[in-house]
């Protein structure tokens, strides 16, 4: 069995070398290795229960929604069915977990924080959660979170936007008075007024009866064609996708809905798949978006609001954040189970570079002489404040934070 393991790992690096190499249309892709051992970079343990030290609890820390304030990475985790989801914080210059909060304490019968952190004023963040299955009709709800000097955590429950419905994207405008959302498992998109409480919902974006039935053929459910992440422009207009393989721009002035004549890269009988996955806007307003589709990088023009199709950065599906670093550079994490994710980074002038599957040294008590932590399933990244660390957190029954510190360019 050892040894038919060891094969097929090889059989794996060899398909992802020969794969990359023949991909039409993507662009230049460097490999490095399929292992990423990268300088400086460190993991922070805050789930492996071998110590009395403060841990996330098995099947409750798969880290779905991150961002990072000052030294605190606030994370939130997705729960195994009929147990509940945490938020946390890790200091990045102690490279420890601070502390925890179990959100049966806030809000009972809920199962993920999948939105993503938004940032709100003051300082103040936001974030969705997504009901347990087996919690009847019980609907996600907006949290209202501060982190104090201390990375202590304080939430606010504002309740449910819609009725029966999770909350699976949020978005807070440039202002932080206002959110934007995608429900679950029915695709409404919706406003909330941060100021009054105020809830708008919108059906423009919701799949057609039509529509559905062809998704159901291909036997899909809505956490495979929603869209999972919103972005805003500079003009203040929001950007998500809709079934299907269609982009959609929200003008929150006139609060209406503009289909775009691109829709989203697609590879031939693969447009059903076709969904945003995640986004990332520059410093000079340049819009990235990753397809979830094919695992492909594209470019949204805010001024024509064409889109250019970048490639795929690896082989697999999926790509499923995407942040800049200080130096510049695009940083992503692609791929999904049943392969392995890649950290890459891409440069308009230089393309892709496949970083492989990373790796960190994870030093703790009770583990001082280190442990080589591989990065196998990543389920989202979040750059610091000051572009100088990309941090990554895996979605797996037994997950850690991996920290990756960005080179010069």
């Amino acid at each position: 069995m050892k040894n038919a393991i060891c094969t097929s790992r090889i059989h794996f690096m060899i398909a992802t070398c020969i794969c990359l190499a023949f991909i039409p249309g993507t662009r230049t892709v460097k490999l490095l290795a399929q292992i990423y051992k990268p300088m400086n970079g460190f993991a922070i343990e805050i789930s492996l229960d071998n110590t009395g030290l403060l841990r996330l609890p098995l099947y409750q820390n798969s880290i779905s929604s991150l961002i990072v304030k000052g030294d605190f990475i606030i994370g939130g985790t997705t729960a195994a069915e009929g147990l509940s989801p945490y938020i946390f914080t890790a200091s990045l210059l102690k490279r420890e977990l601070i502390s925890v909060l179990d959100m049966d304490k806030i809000v009972k019968g809920q199962q993920a924080v999948l939105s993503g952190f938004c940032q709100g004023k003051n300082q103040i963040i936001y974030a969705g959660t997504m009901p347990d299955p087996g919690s009847g009709n019980a609907g996600g709800h907006l949290l209202q979170i501060g982190i104090d000097d201390e990375g202590g955590i304080h939430v606010k429950d504002l309740g449910t936007p819609v009725g029966g419905e999770g909350i699976y994207a949020l978005l807070s405008d440039a202002s932080g008075m206002r959110l934007y959302g995608i429900t679950h498992p029915s695709g409404l998109f919706f406003s909330y007024d941060i100021s009054n409480g105020n809830i708008k919902t919108f059906h423009d974006i919701v799949p057609s009866r039509e529509e559905i039935e062809t998704l159901k053929l291909y036997v899909l459910n809505p956490c495979d064609y929603l869209c999972r992440a919103l972005i805003q422009d500079k003009a203040g207009w929001v950007y998500g996708s809709m079934p299907i393989n269609k982009l959609f721009c929200f003008n929150p002035k006139e609060e209406s809905f503009f289909i775009l004549k691109d829709s989203l890269p697609a590879v031939y009988g693969l447009m059903m798949l076709g969904r945003i996955d995640s986004w990332s806007k520059s410093a000079e307003g340049k819009i990235y978006g990753g397809n979830a589709g094919d695992g492909q990088l594209f470019e949204l023009n805010p001024l024509t609001r064409r889109v250019r199709n970048l490639g795929k950065p690896i082989m697999m599906n999926r790509i499923r954040g995407l942040t800049f670093g200080k130096n510049g550079k695009l940083y992503g994490i692609a791929g999904a189970p049943p392969g392995y994710t890649h950290l890459f980074s891409y440069e308009p002038e230089n393309g892709f570079r496949d970083l492989g599957n990373p790796q960190f040294d994870m030093v703790a008590p009770g583990i001082e002489q280190g442990i080589g932590w591989k990065g196998y399933n990543i389920g989202t990244l979040a750059s610091s404040e000051d572009g100088k660390y990309i941090v990554m957190g895996e979605d797996e029954a037994l997950s850690q934070l991996l920290i990756y510190q960005v080179p010069e360019k």
